[in-house]
């Protein structure tokens, strides 16, 4: 019996430095489709040189709407999303291939190992990461948030065996580029529902964030890494909360 055909989709703008490695990972697949927003890198020549189809996209509305446009441009059984910065290791692989050949479940999720400079986070509220990820066409849509969107379904998710590696943070600077971004997309998400901020929140909310990874979620197990990521999380609430002062 045939198996259901699988397609991939993901989204990018600059994510050349580990999209080689993602699309390489990538050969269960029997189509992968990828959603650019203008990129001036590498990527669009390292999709090419793996046989993905490219479409552009004219405007950013969040990653949730880009997500699932860039899902809507399949027309395969079951569909996998995933991240630029994200690599499929064999052991993952022959799971969504066994999942999707007898499936016991219309959406799977996985568990996602991250690294943070280098270092790979065991504690911190990083791990373990369960996200879901693969599913059959038509049964899920991402939220249509701004940022930190996810995964929609009714019923439970079944889960797959293996890690999805994801190298998150590559550098320092890539931290700060992030926390900028992130910052900015998060006050305007919350603005958006009508949320008020003042500087003693932005404080507070901070401190909270920094005490809830290095303490609560074992951060403090990280070593520097986990240092570096409390924070990071105290930092991008804290400016998240200022940005969203009229």
């Amino acid at each position: 019996m045939t198996r259901p055909t699988l397609g991939v989709a993901l989204i990018t703008k600059n994510a050349a430095l580990r999209l080689d490695e993602c699309l390489a990972s990538l050969t269960f697949a029997d189509e992968i489709v990828l959603l650019d927003s203008g990129s001036t890198d590498d990527t669009l020549a390292i999709a090419g040189r793996h046989g993905v189809r490219i479409h552009h996209s004219s405007d950013w509305p969040g990653f949730g709407i880009q997500k699932n446009r860039a899902v809507n441009l399949l027309e395969t059984d079951w569909i996998f999303f995933i991240d630029a910065d994200e690599v499929v290791p064999p052991e993952l692989a022959a799971s969504i291939v066994a999942a999707i050949t007898a499936p016991q479940a219309e959406v799977y999720e996985l568990n996602r190992l991250s690294s943070f400079c280098g270092h790979w986070m065991h504690h911190s509220g990083w791990y373990p990461d369960w996200i879901a990820r693969l599913f059959k066409r038509g049964s899920a849509r991402f939220s249509d948030d701004l940022v930190h969107e996810s995964l929609r379904f009714n019923g439970k998710a079944a889960r797959l065996k293996g890690e999805l590696l994801h190298y998150s943070y590559e550098s320092y600077s890539d931290v700060l580029r992030k926390l900028e971004h992130y910052s900015s997309l998060g006050a305007q998400q919350r603005l958006a529902r009508g949320e008020t901020a003042s500087v003693g929140k932005a404080v507070t909310r901070g401190l909270w964030a920094f005490l809830r990874t290095y303490f609560l979620r074992l951060g403090f197990l990280d070593g520097k890494a986990g240092l570096m990521v409390a924070i990071f999380n105290a930092e991008t609430v804290y400016y998240r909360f200022l940005k969203m002062q009229r």
